[in-house]
C-alpha cells in the first residue's frame, strides 16, 4: 500500500534519529514492530510504500500517519523554529526529519535504557526484551515480536532483565513496569497534563532524571515544548549558541532553549541532535 505525502518528509532521518529502537534497515527498505503492528517500509519521492500485519493495510496506514505525527504542520513548524542561522541550516540539510509519535510505555522503558547507553545498544535491549517476553508476528515469512506489557516485564522479574543485559537500569523498569501496571504512573493521564506537571510525574519514578523525563515526553506525550539535554545537545549548545565561555549547567541551558526555541522547541532539539551527531560521526 503507499501512502502520498504532501509535506517534508524523511523516513530514513526520522527512524535514524534517535527516537525509536525497533527499526532494522536491509537496502532501502526499514522494517519494525509499531503498536503491534509488524511494518516493513520504503519511501520513494513523496510517496511511501509499505506492508503490515496483522491488521488491514488501511488499519496500518491510519496508524502510521499519526506515528509520523503527519497532522503536525511540519512547514509552520519550521517558520516558528528558525530562529537563528544554526537550525535554519540543520533544516535546510535534513528536510522532512519528523518527530515520532511511539507508544508511551514502550518509549518510556527505552529511555529508562538509556541511561549511560548508545543507540546501538538500546537497540539491542529493546529486541531482547520483545523476543523474550513479546508475542510473534509474521509478515513475508518474517518473525518479529511486540514489545512486552508491563504485566509480561513484572512476570519476568528483574533478574531476567538483568539476564538480557540492562544491568544496572533492571531495577528501574521493573519498579516503572510494577508503576504502570498498577495504576501509579497513569501514561495516558500525562499526555493530558501541562508539560511541567507530566515530567515531574516521571521524574518521582527512580531512574528518570530531567533528560529521560523530557525524551518520554517529547515522544510520546505530546509535550513539543520538551527539550532533552543529552550529551550531543550539550556540545552543540556549548559549540554553537555558547562559544569561547564556559557552558552553562543544564537548568540553565534548558530555561534559554525552550525561551530561544518556544513552543515548539523539541523539533528544534531533534535537529541539532541529529545534526551534531552526524557531523561527529563523519569526523
Amino acid at each position: 500500500m503507499e501512502l502520498v505525502i504532501n509535506q517534508p518528509f524523511d523516513l530514513g532521518s526520522s527512524l535514524e534519529s534517535g527516537q525509536a529502537h525497533r527499526w532494522k534497515k536491509s537496502d532501502d527498505w526499514y522494517s519494525g514492530v509499531v503498536r503491534g503492528e509488524f511494518i516493513q517500509i520504503r519511501q520513494k519521492g513523496q510517496t511511501v510504500e509499505f506492508m503490515s500485519g496483522p491488521s488491514p493495510e488501511a488499519t496500518a496506514a491510519s496508524m502510521l500517519r499519526d506515528y509520523f505525527r503527519l497532522d503536525d504542520d511540519l512547514d509552520a513548524i519550521y517558520l516558528d523554529i528558525n530562529r537563528d542561522d544554526r537550525v535554519a541550516d540543520m533544516v535546510n540539510k535534513y528536510p522532512g526529519l519528523r518527530i515520532l509519535r511511539t507508544e508511551p510505555w514502550e518509549c518510556l522503558v527505552a529511555f529508562i535504557c538509556s541511561a549511560n547507553n548508545n543507540i546501538a545498544r538500546i537497540h539491542q535491549i529493546m529486541e531482547r526484551m520483545s523476543e523474550e517476553f513479546g508475542n510473534p508476528v509474521t509478515l513475508n515469512d518474517e518473525t518479529r515480536y511486540t514489545f512486552p506489557t508491563p504485566a509480561d516485564l513484572v512476570e519476568a522479574g528483574e533478574m531476567e532483565l538483568r539476564r538480557l543485559g540492562l544491568g544496572f537500569r533492571a531495577p528501574y523498569v521493573d519498579q516503572a513496569a510494577k508503576a504502570v501496571l498498577e495504576g501509579r504512573l497513569d501514561l495516558a493521564d500525562l499526555v493530558q497534563m501541562p508539560y511541567p506537571e507530566a515530567k515531574e510525574a516521571l521524574m518521582e519514578m527512580k531512574g528518570i532524571g530531567p533528560k529521560i523525563a523530557d525524551c518520554i515526553a517529547i515522544f510520546s506525550l505530546e509535550k513539543l515544548e520538551a527539550f532533552p539535554i543529552d550529551v550531543w545537545i550539550r556540545r552543540a549548545l556549548a559549540e554553537w549558541y555558547f562559544p569561547d565561555q564556559k557552558t552553562p549547567p543544564d537548568k540553565i541551558l534548558l530555561e534559554w532553549a525552550q525561551d530561544h526555541f518556544g513552543r515548539y522547541g523539541g523539533y528544534a532539539q531533534q535537529y541539532l541532535f541529529h545534526g551534531q551527531r552526524l557531523r561527529k560521526k563523519a569526523d
